[in-house]
C-alpha cells in the first residue's frame, strides 16, 4: 500500500484533515487536536500558519512571525527559535479550522484572534525561561 504525502492529498482534494502530534504549537494546538490544512488562495501574511515542508522532507505547521524580501520567519508558538529560509516552493497549505472534542475553532474566530494578541508576551517568556535553564546549567557545572 502506498502513503500519499500531505501535498498530494490537499492537490487532489483540496484539503488534508489530520491528527496533530507534538507541542510546538502549544497551547492553541493540543495533542489529538484535528487539523484542516486548505490550499492556500490567497498570499500569506504574518500569524497565518501554514504546513511547510522542509528540505529535510519533514512536514512543520508553524506561525509566520515575519516576511521579509519573500522569505517566512517561522516560530512555534511553544519555542524561542524562529526558522529562515522557507519560502512559497516549501508551503503546502495553511490551517484553517482547529477541531477539538467535537468543537471546530476557526482560526478567524474572535477566540484565535485573542489568542494572537497575547503571543509577544507569550514568546518573551519563553526565551526567558529558556536563557534561566541554561545559566542554572552553566552554574551547576
Amino acid at each position: 500500500m502506498m502513503i500519499k504525502k500531505f501535498e498530494d492529498i490537499i492537490n487532489e482534494q483540496g484539503q488534508l484533515v489530520y491528527t496533530n502530534v507534538g507541542d510546538s504549537m502549544y497551547p492553541l494546538i493540543k495533542p489529538r487536536d484535528l487539523l484542516v490544512i486548505k490550499k492556500v488562495t490567497a498570499p500569506l501574511k504574518k500569524n497565518d500558519i501554514p504546513l511547510y515542508k522542509r528540505d529535510s522532507g519533514q512536514y512543520v505547521l508553524h506561525r509566520i512571525v515575519k516576511i521579509k524580501n519573500g522569505e517566512y520567519y517561522i516560530c512555534g508558538d511553544n519555542r524561542a527559535f524562529i526558522e529562515r529560509g522557507i519560502t512559497d516552493r516549501h508551503i503546502i497549505g495553511v490551517l484553517t479550522d482547529i477541531v477539538r472534542e467535537g468543537r471546530t475553532i476557526p482560526v478567524n474566530s474572535p477566540e484565535f484572534k485573542s489568542y494572537v494578541k497575547l503571543l509577544p508576551l507569550r514568546r518573551s517568556i519563553i526565551r526567558i525561561k529558556n536563557k534561566g535553564g541554561l545559566l542554572i546549567k552553566h552554574l551547576k557545572s
